[in-house]
This record gives C-alpha cells, sequence and structure tokens, in this order.
C-alpha cells in the first residue's frame, strides 16, 4: 500500500551558512529519495496512522513530509525516561545529559526495522566518537527476541524493552506522536525532540545531517 505524503508548515529562520549548507544537502537527498521511500513507509505504519503523526507537527521545516526537522524554539519539554535494555541494565534519560542522541522505536517482526537497521548502526558508528548516543525502544519484544535481532543485523547500541508496561513510548508521546514503527528521533543536547523521521529510514546520510544539525547547534 502506498502511502501518500502530507503538507505541514514551515517555520524556520534562515540559519547560518554551514548549516544552510548542511540543509541544501538534505533537501537534496531527500527527494532523490522520495519516491522509494514512499514504498518504504508501508509495511508497519497504517496510512491512517502515518496522517496522524505528520499532520500534528508545528513549527518544523519537512522536507519528504515524513522527515520534520523542529526548530529550537518550537520544540517542547526535555524527555524523561527509564527502563531496562535486552541485557537487564537500566538505561534512561540520565545516560544522554547533555548529549545528542538517537531514539529508535522498533519491534523484530518489523519489516521496515529490518531494513533499516543496518543504516542506524551506520550512523551510530559514525557519531559514537563525536559523543552522540543511540537508543532503540523495542515495544513488542521480550529480550531475547532483541538479543537475536542485535546479533542477526549486527547492531551493537542497547535497546529499552518496553513491552511490560510502554513507560518509554509515553514518556516519548507526550512530546511527539509516536503511532508509527519504525519511528526515530534526534534528541538535542536539552533532552528535547529535535527531528523526527517517520517510516522506514531512506538513507544513512539523511539521519547523518539531522545529527550534524543537532551536533552544530549551541550549547
Amino acid at each position: 500500500m502506498a502511502n501518500p505524503f502530507w503538507v505541514t508548515s514551515v517555520t524556520r529562520a534562515i540559519p547560518p551558512l554551514a548549516h544552510r549548507r548542511s540543509w541544501r544537502t538534505f533537501r537534496a537527498a531527500a527527494a532523490m529519495l522520495a519516491a522509494t521511500a514512499v514504498l518504504a513507509v508501508a509495511g508497519c505504519t497504517s496510512q491512517d496512522e502515518l496522517a496522524a503523526t505528520v499532520n500534528s507537527g508545528t513549527g518544523s521545516t519537512s522536507v519528504d513530509k515524513r522527515i520534520v526537522e523542529i526548530s529550537e524554539a518550537d520544540r517542547g519539554e526535555s524527555v524523561v525516561f527509564a527502563g531496562v535494555d535486552e541485557r537487564g541494565n537500566p538505561v534512561g534519560s540520565d545516560d544522554f545529559a547533555g548529549e545528542v542522541y538517537v531514539v529508535n522505536f522498533w519491534y523484530a517482526a518489523c519489516g521496515p526495522c529490518r531494513v533499516e537497521a543496518p543504516l542506524l548502526e551506520e550512523v551510530w558508528q559514525t557519531y559514537q566518537p563525536e559523543g552522540v548516543g543511540f537508543i532503540g525502544v523495542n515495544i513488542y519484544d521480550q529480550p531475547a527476541t532483541a538479543l537475536s535481532f542485535a546479533e542477526d543485523y549486527g547492531i551493537t547500541y542497547p535497546s529499552v524493552i518496553d513491552i511490560v508496561d510502554g513507560k518509554t513510548k509515553l514518556a516519548f508521546a507526550a512530546v511527539t506522536p509516536i503511532q508509527a514503527t519504525p519511528t526515530t528521533l534526534v534528541m538535542d543536547r536539552q533532552g528535547r525532540v529535535a527531528a523526527r523521521i517517520i517510516g522506514q529510514l531512506p538513507a544513512a546520510s539523511i539521519l547523518s545531517t539531522l545529527v550534524a544539525d543537532a551536533l552544530a547547534e549551541s550549547e
């Protein structure tokens, strides 16, 4: 089932030169991948879920209508969460205090989640030396399934196992829609949602640009 794109409003100040170059690169990459992205969204995300997610955004810039970068002035509250990863280790927002980090909502049986997994790992490996954090939020699976997925797809960052009470998903859903799976968020140094990718990540370069933009912001 092909999912059409929805138009979101644009409210964005003119960025500095380096950021403008980054944004132009982002726009070009997203435009080239738009046709592929339509097909990629189909799978774990329903059309109604996708529409609700995209249409709720404000104060944002959207290039292919699924990829939304939120201006600093329009970001919501900082997200506070705590949980346990697939190895039984505690993990939470305190672990990422003062850092840019990426959150990916997924589960093992989700086809798009499988396709994008190597791309997420690629960005994680690229930006880990710069202090960028990565955390998955597994919304359906038991720890053994999540561990098997990580081994099969070469994922080295942890995931919160959120199947018991869903508290981690609820913490993020309080400030941004998380109806679609997968959904990927880029969090700024204040723990706020700086960017959102709805559905399957089209390319590692898209997420890389969003992370680089968040890193470029003043602390």
